[in-house]
């Protein structure tokens, strides 16, 4: 990449109010590919496969995937136009602030970050701990190990603190490990697919894939206690759960080259392959399910890993779930990495402690901010010691506070658009229409999967899921009144406009491509 383009991007930054810090050597593709592994189909999918059939069924997800890629790419389009107008690593709470009027700016960046930081802690917990639940049980294949939630949590932590490793002493690997991440979930993941519908023995028909309504939430099921379309409504959190963590490349601005126009890209691109994607591995699991009643009620406990054993045998499933299993760790290493770089942000605008603030010089990663991630994803599964909705519940957290988070932003630019100053991205005269249906898919959801999903609803089948997004609501309205009004003023200019500091890193590039460099730009 040329000098000219680094300086540019350090002058964006500047005009923002930032430094240069963090590692600038990111490309469009790395963009893209870090919200396509943290979207990573076969992370929500697999996990949440058991989810989709007892609720709703196969119809409910072959159609259901449909309809929410179809209103997600509303959201996405809406985000790419922000973040083209403002690439910071703050993302969703920067551009609150940004897109709101003066007097509110500082309280739609304190609401915005909070629910951003619950969505991104509750994703890393998703998805990790259902990497956890995975290795569990695929360790009872051809083993006497005997799963427990206490052992699966211990596994948890291991996995939670091998991405913390990585993201403190090998960040210069990360951007390999992306480009491994992008093989493993696209190339691998597709000769996984071909090759369960080439082996299985027999194939369902279309009228069962995309026509089966199933209930078992329970006895009567909420199709009979309420409705079968609530019960449709419940089952589509397998795939909205899935598409998300795609406002990672709007994270990851500030160490990507030319990112008015990679992190746009790269948020859209990665909803649209995954879309595909994503269709092709449904499509590939329930047209290759052998016995749908054994299926749903596999004596080892996970449906996709039922499939395997019915179509390939024991060897074979093993082998497949170990594929899954290592895109799982991928796509928690790069959440964590997303997590990080979102905290580091609040807290150099002083939403967080300053100490978060801390960027290790050598390794160029805020260090401080990727082991407070880990520590609050442990901290948000340990109720599964205790609960049997617990994940469940965990990815309810995760898909509403990231929605409301990337939400509240696109609704301040629909309301307040003759203020927003577009960037070279922008949706031209669709951009307040598509907002508005972004908008409203977003109440929808918010509302749909704070509902019970198991009935009857006793202390063990709760969905606690409303009473953490309460527990930050109250959080986040009253601090603001009571004290953060009096000191949180929102993003926090490290320089004033005018001065460009590319910092260390930039310079370096810039030697690399110029005899004389030029450190200063005109804005």
């Amino acid at each position: 990449m040329s000098a000219a383009v680094d300086k540019s991007d350090a002058s964006r930054l500047a005009e923002l109010g930032y430094r240069q810090e963090l590692r600038r050597d990111w490309s469009v593709v790395h963009s893209f590919g870090i919200s396509f592994s943290i979207i990573s189909v076969i992370t929500g999918i697999t996990t949440l496969f058991e989810y989709g059939l007892v609720t709703g069924g196969p119809g409910v997800m072959s159609v259901g995937w449909i309809v929410v890629c179809f209103f997600t790419m509303f959201v996405g389009a809406s985000m790419a136009e922000i973040v083209s107008a403002v690439p910071t690593s703050g993302g969703p709470y920067f551009w609150a602030a940004v897109l709101a009027p003066r007097k509110h700016a500082a309280f739609a960046a304190w609401f915005t970050g909070w629910f951003n930081l619950l969505g991104q802690v509750a994703v890393t917990t998703g998805i990790t701990f259902g990497l956890a639940g995975l290795i569990s049980t695929t360790a009872t294949i051809k083993t006497a190990y005997t799963p427990t939630p206490g052992k699966t949590l211990g596994i948890y932590a291991a996995l939670l603190i091998s991405h913390a490793m990585i993201n403190t002493f090998g960040v210069r690997t990360l951007r390999y490990l992306n480009n491994s991440s992008i093989i493993l979930h696209s190339v691998g993941i597709s000769c996984l697919a071909v090759a369960v519908l080439a082996k299985a023995p027999t194939h369902q028909s279309a009228k069962f894939v995309f026509a089966t309504f199933y209930d078992g939430t329970g006895d009567p099921g909420w199709s009979v206690r309420a409705s079968p379309a609530y019960v449709a409504a419940c089952g589509v959190l397998m795939s909205q759960y899935t598409i998300t963590g795609y406002d990672a490349s709007a994270h990851l601005s500030e160490e990507t080259r030319n990112a008015e126009w990679s992190a746009p890209i790269g948020v859209l691109t990665s909803i649209g392959v995954s879309a595909v994607f994503g269709f092709f591995v449904i499509m590939a699991f329930l047209f290759s399910i052998q016995d749908f009643a054994n299926t749903v009620a596999s004596p080892i406990g996970q449906p996709v890993t039922q499939i395997f054993l019915d179509v390939f045998g024991e060897n074979g499933a093993i082998l497949l779930m170990t594929l899954i299993m290592v895109c799982v760790w991928h796509c928690g290493l790069f959440s964590l990495t997303s997590n990080s770089r979102m905290m580091y942000a609040f807290a150099r605008d002083r939403a967080l402690p300053h100490q978060f603030t801390w960027v290790d010089k050598k390794y160029q990663s805020p260090i401080a901010t990727v082991w407070l991630a880990a520590f609050l994803a442990f901290l948000l599964a340990i109720p599964s010691l205790g609960s049997a909705v617990a994940f469940a519940a965990a990815t309810s957290i995760a898909t509403i506070g990231l929605y409301i988070s990337y939400g509240t932003p696109i609704l301040i630019g629909l309301i307040y658009h003759d203020t927003f100053k577009k960037g070279p991205f922008n949706l031209g005269v669709f951009s307040r229409p598509v907002a508005l249906v972004a908008c409203l898919w977003i109440g929808f959801i918010t509302i749909i999967f704070c509902l019970p999903t198991t009935n009857p609803v006793t202390s063990q089948t709760l969905n606690y899921t409303p009473v953490a997004v309460g527990i930050i609501l109250f959080w986040t309205i009253t601090s603001w009144f009571l004290w953060a009004h009096r000191w949180f003023t929102g993003p926090i200019r490290q320089i004033e406009e005018g001065e460009v500091d590319v910092g260390p890193d930039v310079l370096e590039q810039v030697n690399a491509t110029s005899e004389k460099p030029s450190v200063d730009r005109k804005l």
